[in-house]
């Protein structure tokens, strides 16, 4: 399960960097981002639940070879219990310390700052609401993979109602804090917005090895 329970009194839900702004730089068209594969190698990837993020994290280690940082597993301690601000800060800059990686998430408000710091990519997935809602409680209710990389130690996956109200409204409570950040701590990152699986295949063919 991705970062999505109480933290300080809200749910974190990794959603999308959203809106464009004219500060933010930008990547070509995914069709075009082929001489982009060498460049990249700090990597965010951000979006709700369900909407394919961690997918795209993983694949994307794999065409470049780079390791994949859930912050899910950093955060989460057994039985779904939060870390500590400032030990999960530590554990997430240990993370990131080398010279790539695919950051798998944003948490926002704990540490979106210190990866947004390193960074140079960040991918935001922009899928319909309904889908991502559907995939939740797919995964959560029927789905269920104990084996995800992405699922922390001693934490099962559940259908959680609460995170599915949360999900439906994300785009009204979370989209203007985690947009805060971006612009705050990596205004300068360029930013590629991918919202369709044909998008999201075009980039990962793009940036595959060559057979």
């Amino acid at each position: 399960m991705e970062a999505d329970r109480t933290i300080d009194g809200h749910r974190e839900i990794d959603e999308n960097v959203m809106a464009s702004s004219p500060n933010a730089s930008s990547l070509p068209s995914p069709a075009k981002s082929a001489r982009f594969s060498r460049a990249m190698r700090r990597i965010i990837v951000v979006g709700c639940q369900g909407s394919g993020k961690t997918s795209l994290a993983l694949r994307l280690g794999r065409n470049l070879d780079l390791p994949v940082v859930h912050l899910d597993v950093l955060y989460w301690r057994p039985g779904w219990k939060e870390s500590d601000k400032a030990s999960f800060r530590v554990r997430v800059a240990d993370a990131i310390a080398g010279e790539g990686w695919v950051v798998d998430g944003s948490f926002s408000g704990l540490a979106f700052d210190l990866t947004l710091g390193r960074a140079d990519t960040l991918i935001v997935i922009e899928r319909p609401r309904w889908l991502c809602l559907w995939r939740i409680a797919w995964r959560s209710a029927i789905d269920r993979d104990g084996t995800r990389p992405d699922l922390p130690e001693g934490c099962p996956e559940q259908f959680d109602w609460n995170l599915m109200q949360q999900a439906w409204r994300y785009n009204a409570d979370r989209r203007p804090r985690i947009e805060a950040e971006r612009l705050k701590y990596g205004a300068e990152v360029p930013l590629l917005r991918l919202s369709s699986n044909q998008e999201i295949e075009d980039f990962l063919a793009a940036n595959s090895p060559a057979p």
